[in-house]
């Protein structure tokens, strides 16, 4: 059989915590850039209409700069050309329990939600530079296939309902 080296994908992360605001509210924000290379992902944070896009941009270059970081102190050779965002999700943080006044007397209770963004980079790999593998075996050869069915009568057979079709619509 063949034997696979599959060359282990580096990721970078960066994330902030406590954030105020609810996670659905960055989830709609974080789905838009899920996959992208990063500077398609930074321009697309920077011009999104929802106020955690500029959050998410910061988070963002953070995580970049982690992967430059990482690679220089390391030795790594990272080309942040080739960097796309692997993962990018938004967490249920604590909820701060607050209370509002009611009529009569009476108080309600609302929370107040944080969430946790943890965003995730890594170096997009051209698929032949990540597995190598030994050339494979010679397979036995398979008996030679039937000739294939004659296509002569599915011919004839389109062309008959051809002309029925055309003689209903001309009478």
């Amino acid at each position: 059989m063949s034997k696979i080296a599959v060359e282990k994908v580096r990721e970078f992360r960066a994330e902030v915590k406590f954030l105020r605001t609810s996670p659905q509210k960055a989830k709609l924000v974080l789905d838009t850039i899920k996959g992208l290379r990063v500077e398609q992902a930074l321009n697309t944070a920077h011009f999104s209409t929802k106020r955690l896009g500029l959050i998410v941009e910061k988070v963002l270059r953070s995580a970049i700069q982690n992967a430059t970081y990482v690679s220089q102190e390391q030795g790594l050779d990272i080309d942040v050309d080739n960097l796309y965002v692997r993962t990018a999700v938004a967490n249920e943080g604590p909820r701060m329990k607050r209370i509002r006044p009611a009529p009569m007397g009476r108080a309600f209770r609302y929370q107040r939600r944080l969430s946790h963004i943890v965003i995730t980079v890594a170096e997009k790999k051209s698929p032949s530079a990540a597995v190598v593998a030994e050339p494979k075996a010679p397979v036995a050869k398979k008996k030679a296939a039937k000739p294939a069915a004659k296509k002569a009568p599915a011919k004839k057979a389109a062309k008959k309902t051809a002309k029925k079709t055309a003689k209903k619509a001309a009478g």
